[in-house]
């Protein structure tokens, strides 16, 4: 049986989140800009402790990782309508304990971690206490692994890292970076590669710079460029068994992933309201913004592209509750990913014309919602490459004709109807 209804109880709480994100948790936008990364202290620990005891208490505390990992164990579903709420807010995933790189991270701990690292890293990291950061693109190789060069040496006891990391989110505030990096370079990338937990204050780890988004101030930038000089480990600082990097990264990216598309619906449903209001508020040439038919067509193409999109966020979540596989879900987490940064910039553009020159201003949201689109295209890996993942994936479905002919070449399949119908077509031919 299909049913599009969400469980009426699980519906009062997202009403109650929704209302609590709006009231609450989106002021902190305005009250603390570009600080939701920076460890809490003082007045700000005090505003932001009680709404994260809030949403403990309310049991919707870290619903990204199963029971049996730390968290609430709601599943993927139950997490895609609770984190299209969260979308709307920069700061709304850290007070529910669920920001990205994060949520990733401490998935892969729960997975891969050795109990003494769990304790260490994952139970600060599930009480909110500290942040991390993932560390694996490189400034000549961009996401493209089978070119890393940064390379660790077991030394003894210990693991020598050297090398350079580029747009490496939230290091600067981070505790610690879960670092990718060849092990063995006589193999291939795929069994070569490892992982590491390195806490931000090892000796060696050097952050060049904070590279910024465009837009931003030289000081806001959070994506750093990292020198690994010498930066010297012990053994257990190893992160899943040596070689293993990639197997750990699917586990990470794929819940990535989705996560993102969950909250760019939130945001993309804010960029769609923000522009019906506007186009009921504001009057030109006689009638309102509304009655334009111009107008009109954004309206109606943002709405079937954010309810075709979400859709497909909804049945993906779905499908990963089902198998509790991600691999098996590959196909169409790439095709939410591919779909992702267009649904938001188009909504977020049509948005910004339907404001006229207000929205091209940093008073209203709309820019900065197409530059996040770009990033969206290019976080946990470029729109190109999941494209290609999905073709391949769609085409093993398919097999190639045995002859030249497509197999729903009509003369042919004409043919085989008129030989199968023959006793009813000359029938047919002799009564008339």
């Amino acid at each position: 049986m299909w049913d599009f209804e969400t469980d009426p109880e699980y519906q009062k709480v997202l009403d109650w989140a929704d209302e609590f994100v709006r009231e609450e948790v989106e002021p902190l936008d305005l009250a603390f800009p570009h600080q939701q990364f920076v460890p809490l202290e003082g007045k700000r620990r005090e505003a932001i402790d009680p709404l994260k005891e809030e949403v403990r208490r309310r049991g919707l505390w870290a619903t990204h990782l199963g029971a049996d990992l730390g968290g609430q164990g709601y599943g993927q579903l139950k997490l895609a309508l609770l984190n299209e709420i969260l979308g709307r807010s920069q700061w709304a995933p850290i007070i529910f304990g669920c920001q990205a790189p994060d949520t990733g991270n401490a998935e892969i701990i729960a997975h891969y971690g050795t109990e003494e690292q769990k304790q260490r890293y994952l139970r600060p990291l599930l009480d909110g206490e500290l942040f991390s950061c993932y560390s694996m693109t490189e400034p000549h190789a961009g996401a493209d692994p089978t070119m890393f060069t940064t390379r660790a040496v077991r030394d003894g006891d210990d693991w020598v890292i050297n090398g350079w990391k580029f747009f490496s989110s939230n290091a600067a505030t981070a505790s610690f970076l879960i670092v990718m990096v060849v092990t063995n370079p006589d193999v291939s990338a795929y069994q070569g590669m490892s992982m590491f937990l390195v806490p931000t204050d090892t000796p060696g780890v050097k952050i060049e710079r904070n590279v910024g988004l465009y837009g931003e101030r030289a000081d806001q930038g959070s994506h750093a460029l990292i020198h690994y000089d010498n930066v010297r480990v012990p053994a257990e600082a190893l992160l899943g068994g040596e070689g293993q990097a990639f197997a750990i990264a699917q586990t990470r990216l794929g819940g990535g992933r989705i996560h993102h598309a969950m909250r760019t619906i939130g945001l993309s449903r804010k960029a769609l309201d923000m522009m019906c209001e506007r186009a009921l508020s504001r009057q030109t040439q006689g009638s309102r913004l509304s009655d334009k038919q111009f107008v009109q067509g954004y309206i109606a193409d943002s709405y079937a592209q954010l309810l075709q999109f979400r859709l497909m966020v909804l049945y993906t979540a779905w499908e990963i509750d089902k198998y509790n596989d991600y691999k098996k879900v590959r196909k169409d987490i790439a095709a939410v990913k591919v779909v992702m940064p267009t649904v938001l910039h188009d909504i977020a553009w049509r948005a910004m014309q339907v404001h006229g020159a207000l929205g091209v201003t940093n008073e209203v949201p709309f820019l900065g919602m197409v530059t996040g689109a770009a990033v969206m295209g290019l976080a946990d890996g470029p729109t190109e490459v999941h494209k290609t993942t999905v073709a391949k994936q769609v085409l093993r479905d398919y097999r190639p004709t045995d002859g030249i002919w497509p197999s729903e070449w009509i003369p042919a399949k004409r043919e085989a109807a008129q030989a199968k119908y023959a006793d009813f077509i000359e029938h047919e031919v002799g009564n008339l």
